[in-house]
């Protein structure tokens, strides 16, 4: 009898106990399967934390703005593995690959000067042009063709090692000089160069080319930020004047161009 009494208390208690909460706001009420709350002493630093809180801080107490700023330090990483511009083609596909590659590994700058070495070569070397682009070469061939490539480009990365070898596994080696020609202008965009290409009928001093640099750096054709890698081809057949490519922008001032547009004039008049 003892025993049932000492429930019937223990029951009578806990209904007493319910009765009383529910008269209470919800804020108040508590029991054992609430999650303690959070202490309001400053919790020590953590070293974790010196990465996404400035010193003097209090650190989080909570870790969701370390992992957010962790996911923006992400998404900036990724932005700059991407490629800067769009290229097309066959050869642009292989030279965005290369430029990811090259990212990845933070390569970029001794896998630019190798490729720059290999566009100068095969520039240099048509035959060997159409020796890449044979389609009678053989395995030997191809390796010892990379291994000949990767020597000359003096490539310290095995990025482009491993690049030469893809192409060559795919039969693709004939593409090398597009791919050069692509990479380059990735890199360029990557660093904010526009190309200034400006053909003449004679060859420019380079006080001219440097006025005619600035003068065109203020125009609307260069984009804030922007700096201009200016070269200077000369082609007899422009008779005189200039003709300035900005980019994928030209502006032909040549005297063969006047002289045809004053002959169609006179042909349309006639």
């Amino acid at each position: 009898m003892a025993i049932i009494s000492s429930k019937a208390t223990r029951i009578q208690n806990c209904r007493s106990a319910t009765v009383s909460n529910e008269n209470k706001p919800d804020a108040i009420i508590t029991n054992s399967f609430q999650q303690p709350q959070p202490s309001s002493a400053k919790r020590p630093p953590c070293s974790r934390d010196k990465l996404f809180v400035p010193s003097g801080l209090l650190p989080p107490a909570c870790p969701r703005p370390a992992i957010n700023a962790c996911a923006v330090l992400c998404r900036g990483c990724q932005r700059r593995r991407q490629a800067p511009k769009a290229v097309f083609g066959l050869d642009g596909t292989y030279a965005t690959a290369l430029y990811t590659a090259a990212s990845k590994s933070s390569a970029l700058d001794p896998t630019a000067n190798a490729i720059t070495k290999l566009g100068a070569l095969l520039e240099k070397d048509p035959k060997l042009v159409s020796i890449l682009s044979a389609p009678t070469l053989t395995t030997q061939d191809k390796s010892d063709i990379v291994a000949e490539l990767t020597k000359q480009a003096g490539a310290s990365d095995p990025t482009v090692k491993n690049f030469l070898e893809t192409l060559a596994e795919n039969n693709r080696l004939g593409l090398l000089g597009g791919v050069c020609q692509k990479f380059s202008e990735l890199i360029a965009a990557a660093r904010g160069e526009v190309e200034l290409k400006i053909t003449s009928a004679q060859g420019l001093d380079n006080r001219t080319l440097n006025r005619l640099s600035n003068a065109i750096s203020k125009s609307a054709y260069v984009g804030p930020g922007k700096t201009l890698k200016v070269t200077n081809s000369v082609n007899p057949e422009i008779v005189g004047g200039l003709v300035v490519e900005i980019g994928d922008r030209t502006i032909d001032l040549s005297v063969a161009a006047r002289i045809a547009k004053m002959n169609k004039l006179l042909t349309d008049s006639l």
